[in-house]
């Protein structure tokens, strides 16, 4: 269960000004914005900066909750009245919150510092970096909010940031098109926590954690099941979740930093925060719990088949995302047993996911921009720290014994066979899938015969951009023993999120354990089979059925145009019909007739004295006439 420990107001040390960690990159978009091309030159600096000043508040505000005895990590900052007897604007420190603010901000200054490189070419560099750090500023505002209201506008601030990075080459139509979907597809969710907050004020009268949360086993099952499906309507539209999943992939136009930022670290995390934030709702709400365990094994099986099909390096990545996101999403929904799990593997994923990611960027600075996996090939030679860091975070997302997944993931499945043995199995299945589609990968980008055009002159990146790429396989071998071994990371969370009945035991040999690594080797030996020994052609051979329906991104895009997009064109069309010809014709109409009858009347005003006094004596003729005709009745 939640833990009922009451959030303690604190206003001073580091925490009492951990509002610094919002401020700062905000400070540093409004500075990069504002002083347009005078900040051109050292702009990127400015921005790099910010976000490791906020690192370094975060990390000092870390140490200071450790340092507090375990009842006391739940500290709240207020900071000024925000709507008056609904919500203050005030921070919520605690072990949650700031496990979520060390991986945006950590994760964050190293996709910064990659970027100084990758983006060096670019003449809007500047306002670039003012997007990053404007979009780590509302990614912290949602996660140290300690309301929904503020958490809303953290939210909504994302969805503007991301908007404005994944469409940064808006010259691109392409691009343009991805972040206006992003954008559209995110307010589908948007409206449903909009009204889960709305709903939740209603019921409880207030949209604070610590006083809705302890209330919720007060309210109806109905509300409560209500509350939790909206939230998670929100949370599966930032996570990029079924059925809101279509943004993600066409949101790789944008450039490969805003991938690993975006896809990696922080915005699709959002909903996976949300769901285990509103524990306390979900946990007396089963049908809602049972509904995020079902949409997580869906997208997480979904994700898998869609990265299994693509030749587009950054798109395949995109799919295995919303796979592993999937893998949260299962765990969250599982409840106080799940929480630390799903919690864990959301850091460990920011680490290897970026890894990948920044390392798919590094392949395309080297090989010019060039994203199609059937052009690489033979890059390992060429490419050696680039390869290296990339094949350490490809084993550690597909659960390499020892690497961070094989803890994280494998701890995400033990628990779900444990709650529900299909779930559990279906779990599996998707990691038997996550070992092909990632080996898949690495055989046709690193090993194989060579298949570069005759322009390509592929070589390694700067130490720029390698530097953070060796941090990050760091974090992707060691972390998540660190987290999961004697319940670390569990034990930590329990003031935010509470502990289960049961303290979970890892076990190296268990059933599902054993299962998980010999599915994942089943599918890297075919991968082997089909994409490493043999030659790749290519042009992409057509496939089955089932290889267009991956490709087409299980046909998405097709059924929310059939569902939505013409069914809306229909209805505008028929609504600018209806009013033209309906309201304008009517408003028109009645005009044109009384424009006609005045026209008609002004006529018979002829100036003529004659004619006056002739109507004259046809209307007294006509009132006499009547007169004696009602007299004689």
């Amino acid at each position: 269960m939640q833990s009922p420990v009451e959030i303690i107001p604190h206003s001073s040390g580091v925490v009492g000004v951990s509002w610094l960690m919002i401020v700062l990159p905000l400070l540093g978009a409004a500075i990069l914005l504002l002083s347009g091309r005078r900040t051109d030159r050292w702009g990127h600096f400015l921005g790099v900066a910010m976000v490791l000043a906020s690192f370094v508040v975060a990390v000092a505000s870390f140490v200071e909750l450790l340092g507090l005895p375990e009842d006391q990590r739940r500290m709240g900052v207020a900071l000024y009245q925000f709507i008056p007897g609904m919500a203050d604007m005030g921070l919520l420190i605690d072990p949650l919150s700031i496990s979520f603010a060390l991986l945006i901000t950590g994760v964050g200054s190293l996709i910064h510092i990659y970027s100084i490189g990758y983006m060096s070419h670019d003449p809007d560099r500047r306002r670039f970096f003012a997007y990053l750090n404007l979009f780590v500023a509302a990614m912290l505002l949602l996660v140290l909010a300690d309301n929904y209201v503020a958490l809303f506008i953290g939210w909504e601030g994302v969805g503007l940031a991301s908007y404005l990075l994944i469409g940064f080459w808006q010259h691109k139509p392409s691009a343009a098109a991805a972040a206006k979907k992003a954008f559209i597809v995110n307010r589908v969710g948007d409206f449903g926590l909009l009204i889960a907050i709305f709903t939740i004020w209603t019921t409880f009268g207030s949209v604070a954690f610590a006083k809705v949360f302890p209330l919720a086993g007060e309210a109806s099952n109905g509300t409560m099941t209500a509350v939790g499906l909206l939230l998670l309507l929100g949370a599966c539209g930032k996570s990029a979740q079924l059925p809101l999943q279509s943004w993600l992939l066409d949101a790789m136009e944008g450039p490969t930093p805003v991938s690993a930022l975006i896809h990696a670290a922080t915005m699709v995390t959002a909903g996976v925060y949300l769901i285990v934030r509103s524990g306390a709702f979900f946990e007396v709400a089963p049908t809602a719990q049972l509904v995020v365990t079902i949409v997580g094994v869906a997208t997480l099986l979904a994700g898998a088949i869609i990265g299994s099909a693509k030749d587009d390096i950054k798109k395949g990545l995109a799919g295995s995302t919303m796979s592993q996101i999937g893998y949260m999403m299962l765990a969250a929904g599982i409840g106080p047993a799940g929480y630390a799990f799903a919690i864990a593997h959301l850091i460990t994923h920011g680490f290897f996911k970026a890894n990948l990611f920044l390392g798919a960027g590094s392949v395309m600075h080297g090989m010019n921009d060039e994203v199609d996996m059937r052009r690489y090939g033979g890059l390992f030679p060429v490419m050696r720290i680039t390869a290296i860091t990339f094949i350490i975070g490809y084993l550690a997302i597909i659960g390499f014994p020892l690497l961070s997944g094989y803890f994280t993931k494998d701890g995400i499945i033990e628990t779900a066979m444990e709650h529900n043995q299909i779930l559990g199995w279906l779990a599996v299945l998707g990691a038997g899938l996550t070992g092909f589609y990632m080996s898949r990968m690495v055989f046709m980008t690193f090993f194989g015969k060579k298949r570069w055009a005759d322009d390509a002159h592929p070589h390694e990146s700067p130490a720029v951009m390698t530097v953070p790429l060796i941090l990050l396989s760091i974090g992707s071998i060691f972390l998540g023993a660190f987290l999961i071994l004697g319940n670390r990371f569990m034990k930590f969370l329990a003031p935010a999120v509470g502990l289960p009945e049961e303290l979970p035991v890892f076990h190296f040999g268990s059933t599902a354990g054993l299962a998980t690594l010999a599915l994942v080797a089943v599918g890297a030996v075919f991968a082997w089979f089909r994409y490493g020994a043999a030659d790749v052609p290519e042009v992409a051979p057509r496939g089955s059925f089932l290889t267009t329906f991956a490709r087409r991104d299980l046909y998405g895009d097709a059924l929310n145009e059939t569902l939505l997009m013409r069914p809306g064109q229909w209805l505008t069309r028929f609504a600018v019909f209806f009013d033209n010809r309906g309201v304008d014709g009517l408003v028109n109409g009645l005009a044109a007739t009384i424009g006609g009858t005045s026209g008609r009347l002004r006529r018979i005003q002829t100036g003529y004295v004659r004619s006056y006094a002739l109507s004259i004596l046809f209307g007294a003729a006509v009132v006499v006439g009547a007169l004696l005709y009602v007299g004689n009745m």
